[in-house]
């Protein structure tokens, strides 16, 4: 079986299970109990939030432990957004239509429960965000810019450079869903404000995560109790998970240059064996600007689920778009921003490449071409 749906998850790494499994057995103290047991794990814990700094460019006291992505941009977009709204009257939140469920949802959150005016950037076909569209949609009451480094579905990465410049000279804070990004291209000097990374992406258990936000962004927590994470997110900390986040990323940083020229040009001889295949495929995402493991397609007149199960039935692993909205009949909101018809929206199939990849995909696109022909067919 050929796992090519790495976007989706990946497997945690020995390394990382072997740094964790201390404070999974004998180091197992409560980070904040005042005692020496306690004051173990709150040093293991306070090291890993300052190698996770040290690789987002931040100070230790920015970064935020969480449970994963979903919580920690949701963490961000309520948070900063919430707090805007408190000090200073902002109820404004920009973002695009073709972020992940974790954003746009947070966004419509702040809009039916708070009032907030939300507005969607526009896309060009390729998902990419014009940095001049961003000045023109600022307000003096935005809230936040929350913009996905990379998409998750047709791996689009953003102007970021372009888009901070622009939020920077108004004074808006810009917050980054890295969570795709995240062991593929640089984290440190991005411009961004707050980052939000989920650590199974890169080799960490399911269950971590971190939102890193610059110490002069007011931010409103979530979730109230004991005070954890100096306020902002309160709750007995995973040390063992924090642990493990700080190795994974560590280790993604470490091979990132080698598995982005790697990877890339093994998904660039893929991609064109597919469409050389199959004349009807078309590629979706910016040719130029994309993530190196992300090759994205529709097939007009087939079903992708149908393409899915045969693929699997010939030992390919791959998916149809973003996991967290599996089950769906609806087709995927991000080809439909980027001016999809809906019909062929719902043909797509996606293979994200593991970051340790080495070997030719040119059986994986005959074995492609072959599905796509028997469910077009309908055999």
């Amino acid at each position: 079986m050929l796992y090519l749906d790495s976007a989706a998850t990946t497997p945690v790494r020995r390394d990382v299970l072997e740094a964790m499994m201390p404070y999974l057995t004998s180091e197992f103290g409560n980070a904040s109990s005042h005692h020496t047991v306690g004051e173990r794990a709150a040093a293991a814990l306070a090291d890993a939030r300052t190698r996770v700094a040290a690789l987002l460019g931040m100070r230790r006291g920015d970064v935020i432990f969480t449970s994963g992505g979903t919580e920690a941009d949701n963490l961000a977009v309520k948070g900063i957004a919430i707090a805007a709204a408190l000090q200073r009257g902002a109820r404004h939140v920009v973002t695009t239509p073709i972020e992940h469920e974790a954003i746009l949802e947070s966004a419509r959150y702040l809009s039916r429960v708070h009032g907030f005016a939300v507005e969607l950037l526009p896309v060009g076909p390729t998902g990419r965000v014009d940095p001049g569209a961003v000045r023109a949609a600022l307000r003096d009451d935005t809230a936040i810019v929350s913009v996905g480094y990379a998409n998750n579905e047709i791996g689009t990465v953003q102007d970021v450079a372009g888009i901070a410049a622009v939020t920077a000279a108004a004074g808006v804070p810009l917050h980054l869903d890295a969570v795709q990004a995240a062991g593929w291209l640089p984290l440190a000097g991005t411009g961004a404000d707050a980052i939000a990374i989920a650590g199974h992406k890169i080799g960490a258990p399911k269950g971590t995560g971190v939102l890193a936000v610059r110490g002069r962004i007011p931010l409103e927590p979530l979730l109230h109790g004991g005070g954890q994470e100096r306020g902002r997110r309160s709750g007995t900390e995973d040390v063992a998970g924090a642990v493990g986040f700080a190795t994974a990323l560590e280790l993604a940083e470490a091979e990132r240059a080698d598995a982005a020229a790697r990877v890339g040009a093994i998904r660039d001889a893929f991609e064109a064996h597919v469409l050389r295949l199959v004349p009807s495929a078309r590629a979706t995402g910016d040719p130029q600007h994309r993530l190196p493991g992300t090759a994205s397609f529709v097939f007009p007149g087939t079903s992708g689920e149908a393409i899915l199960l045969e693929l699997e039935r010939r030992g390919v692993v791959s998916s149809s778009g973003s996991a967290c909205a599996a089950g769906s009949d609806e087709p995927s909101h991000v080809l439909v921003a980027i001016g999809v018809d809906p019909a062929v929206a719902q043909t797509a199939v996606r293979f994200t490449l593991p970051r340790s990849l080495d070997t030719s995909l040119a059986p994986v696109a005959r074995a492609v071409a072959e599905a796509v022909a028997t469910v077009g067919s309908g055999g």
